[in-house]
């Protein structure tokens, strides 16, 4: 049946496997789980019904057998009164009713072997259920983990990248070009305004001493 098909599919499904190949390993664990979980409750209502159908078919098979049982004995009620052809009409009866039986029997038999055969998939699924929930919390993580180990990897590797190299150093010498031609800048500036100053002290200097010379000769 279908829902043995996609319990097997789920029983034999490696979990580790399927988490390694998702592209969304959280996503994935949890949509098994809930598939698990499904087919849980399904198979749970097969087996069920498969039990009620059990006791229906061995309901049926007695109530045959009995039936065949209550002609036998009115076929021999019929001998004792010595009407053959009634007894000869109950065995008939007593036949069919026992050849009923006995199909129902073997239907009970065919219904046990499924309701075992749904049992032992309902064993196993919830077995596999409880694997998958218990590795859960591992697998997320470790599929966390993985995601920012790779993130860290391809992070190096464009700080590795000589493109990326070549672009920083050409940043890093404009930077520097930039900061000598400010300290330039300021040099030269600098240089100005000592420039200036000085040049104004020289001339006080100057006209102090001309006046020194002026009062010297004044005095002669």
């Amino acid at each position: 049946m279908a829902l043995l098909e996609r319990v097997s599919t789920l029983i034999r499904a490696n979990i580790n496997d399927l988490v390694d190949k998702a592209e969304d390993p959280e996503k994935m664990i949890k949509q098994v789980i809930l598939d698990m979980q499904n087919q849980l409750l399904q198979v749970k209502t097969q087996v069920a019904i498969a039990i009620a159908d059990q006791h229906l078919l061995e309901k049926k098979q007695k109530e045959n057998l009995e039936k065949a049982d209550e002609w036998t004995r009115k076929a021999g009620l019929a001998v004792q009164k010595k009407q053959d052809d009634l007894a000869r009409a109950a065995i008939e009866r007593s036949l069919s009713y026992k050849q009923n039986s006995g199909n129902f029997e073997q239907q009970v038999a065919d219904q046990k072997i499924e309701v075992e055969n749904l049992k032992s998939a309902l064993r196993k699924l919830e077995q596999k259920l409880e694997e998958a929930q218990a590795k859960m919390d591992v697998l997320i993580a470790q599929a966390r983990r993985s995601r920012v180990v790779g993130k860290a990897r391809a992070a190096q590797s464009a700080a590795d990248d000589e493109k990326n190299v070549a672009t920083f150093d050409r940043m890093k010498q404009k930077v520097a070009r930039g900061q000598a031609i400010n300290e330039a800048h300021q040099e030269l500036t600098g240089d100005s305004l000592d420039d200036r100053f000085a040049s104004l002290e020289r001339e006080d200097e100057i006209e102090r001493l001309l006046t020194e010379i002026k009062n010297k000769h004044a005095s002669a």
